[in-house]
């Protein structure tokens, strides 16, 4: 008992915190070995190749904004994100369909242009709205999904915007959304019997969609991908080229890689498309080779794990299911990415967690990592906070807001 509750106490978690932005760290330098141009020098020092790289001076101003993100979330009492948890999944349900509606003129786009080409991509935002929102309504009762009644409310909170997001090209969003609201379900208490007939239904329409994609022979570049991923000799110089040549890049790195900024390699002469964004693995494989891949892994395992250890001995509900929701979200990302680079998933266009480029999608993260290490500061051991302090500190919060 002694041992549980020392887990359960409220802290701030510091080794998640050393994992999560020695990754990031990790991604600037890839970064900048992806966008390595042919005019660089190999011999310059690696702060010149940082400053050289625009992309890897945006993904350093990601970084640099990711601690404020997270002290400004654990500040806050999570029950403070659980009561407005339906304000924040209305606002950003509204953002995407805003956007979505936006953009039909240009075609599909998942993006809003905001200034000096930066963009923010409001599906990214969503993921943690669904997350807060379901895990407020999972957690009023032991059993979810008891009633036809709420089965159906549940199922909506996931659909309607799903469909928005599927209508807005973002397909891998939404089976980011489907794993861990899944996840999500199992964890809450929700009865076998529902997850499997769910699962059936869900086996049922993707079988569907794979007899529409091989009937069709569709021109929509998201069936080409699923038909390149089945024969990739097929559509080797158009919807298996990118996937291909991320093979050849990973596998020409070896054991330990070619090096970082060496001239004439795959990153350098850009034959991997986007190999600083969704395909930034191919880029570590060839540079720091099968032990660099296997490391990152390793880290990744190691945050996975972390977030599980937390939500084990994390005693409510609500903050239980915030700490599963992060954590099946960054490891579908992580499944689904290297997967889909060593060509064992089709490409989905989803980004590598604190590595690959991109502004919404470290904001995302970092904001999913606040949420996590705001459950474990203001968690309490049996319903009561750990400190009288804190409790005072608490109740006064809560009059205010």
């Amino acid at each position: 008992m002694i041992a549980e509750n020392r887990r359960s106490r409220a802290h701030i978690d510091v080794p998640l915190i050393l994992l999560v932005f020695a990754l990031a760290l990790f991604g600037v330098l890839c970064v900048t070995v992806a966008t390595y141009s042919t005019s660089s020098s190999p011999d310059e020092s690696l702060l010149n190749h940082i400053v050289e790289s625009s992309y890897a001076m945006r993904q350093v101003f990601f970084l640099m904004i990711a601690p404020i993100i997270i002290v400004f979330l654990i500040n806050f009492p999570y029950s403070f994100f659980k009561r407005r948890a339906a304000l924040i999944y209305y606002a950003a349900t509204a953002l995407v369909t805003v956007v979505w509606v936006v953009n039909r003129a240009e075609g599909v786009k998942q993006w809003l242009d905001i200034i000096w080409g930066f963009t923010i991509q409001p599906t990214e935002f969503a993921k943690l709205a669904m997350i807060l929102m379901l895990a407020s309504v999972l957690s009023k009762s032991e059993r979810p999904m008891s009633t036809i009644k709420e089965f159906l409310y549940i199922m909506a909170l996931v659909l309607v915007p799903g469909a928005v997001i599927v209508f807005s090209g973002e397909m891998g969003s939404f089976l980011v959304i489907a794993f861990f609201f899944a996840v999500m379900l199992y964890f809450s208490g929700v009865s076998m019997r529902t997850l499997l007939l769910m699962a059936g239904v869900a086996a049922f329409g993707l079988l569907a969609i794979y007899g529409y994609a091989v009937a069709s022979q569709s021109d929509n570049y998201r069936l080409m991908r699923i038909l390149a991923f089945i024969n990739p000799e097929a559509y080797a110089t158009s919807g298996a080229y990118q996937q291909t040549q991320s093979k050849i890049a990973i596998g020409s790195g070896g054991l330990t890689g070619i090096g970082m900024f060496v001239d004439g390699a795959i990153s350098q002469l850009n034959y991997v498309p986007a190999d600083w964004t969704d395909f930034i693995y191919a880029t570590i494989g060839e540079a720091f080779g099968f032990a660099g891949c296997a490391g990152v892994l390793v880290v990744y395992f190691l945050i996975l794990a972390r977030m599980l250890y937390l939500a084990r001995f994390t005693r409510d509900k609500f903050g239980m299911l915030v700490i599963i929701g992060v954590m099946a979200m960054l490891l579908f990302h992580v499944f689904e990415n290297v997967a889909m680079t060593i060509g064992l998933m089709p490409i989905t266009g989803i980004p590598l967690p604190f590595i690959s480029y991109g502004g919404s999608n470290m904001v995302t993260n970092m904001g999913g990592v606040g949420l996590v290490l705001n459950v474990t500061r203001n968690r309490s051991l049996a319903g009561v906070v750990a400190t009288p302090q804190r409790q005072a500190n608490l109740r006064r919060f809560e009059r205010r807001y």
